[in-house]
């Protein structure tokens, strides 16, 4: 038990390493957890149970006050930003339809961020495959969606006469 703080060590650096391959920013607290437990180890001032204790503690701490400081203190100096995660944050998104609508509802499905969501079309036009749209409102689970137009105003090709 003498080199136990290698250990702590080690998981230190494994969830920083990790923190990186995320977008959580969750594992990082528990390296910073991992890195005091094993300076205790390394003091000698504390067994093993009180370092786990102290691993938890510091680490499910660091998260909790991380996140209230990112809601209160980010988010609120930017106007009109909340915190939209799940289904919540889907309005706006774009995605693409990967089944093209058929029947009398005209009900096709669309795939966005990773997940594939019955659709319906907002616009008279049907769903086609391949197609681009952008997700209006979420009911339920289904979406209703608009067509996405590809290119942007500001791209749109010039005259070369300069008119």
């Amino acid at each position: 038990m003498d080199k136990l703080w290698y250990i702590w060590f080690i998981l230190a650096a494994l969830f920083a390493v990790a923190e990186i391959f995320t977008s959580g920013f969750v594992l990082l607290w528990f390296g910073v957890g991992a890195l005091v437990a094993g300076l205790l180890a390394l003091a000698g001032i504390a067994g093993l149970p009180l370092q786990i204790v102290v691993f938890l503690i510091v680490s499910i701490l660091l998260t909790i006050a991380s996140r209230t400081i990112f809601e209160r203190f980010i988010l609120k100096s930017s106007p009109g930003r909340e915190l939209k995660t799940g289904v919540e944050a889907l309005p706006g998104l774009i995605g693409v339809v990967v089944e093209d609508s058929a029947g009398s509802t005209r009900e096709g499905a669309v795939r966005v961020s990773g997940s594939t969501w019955r659709a319906f079309s907002l616009d008279e036009e049907p769903l086609n495959n391949g197609e681009k749209v952008i997700i209006e409102r979420v009911e339920g689970a289904s979406v209703y969606v608009r067509h996405y137009d590809a290119v942007p105003s500001w791209r749109a090709p010039k005259s070369l006469k300069g008119d």
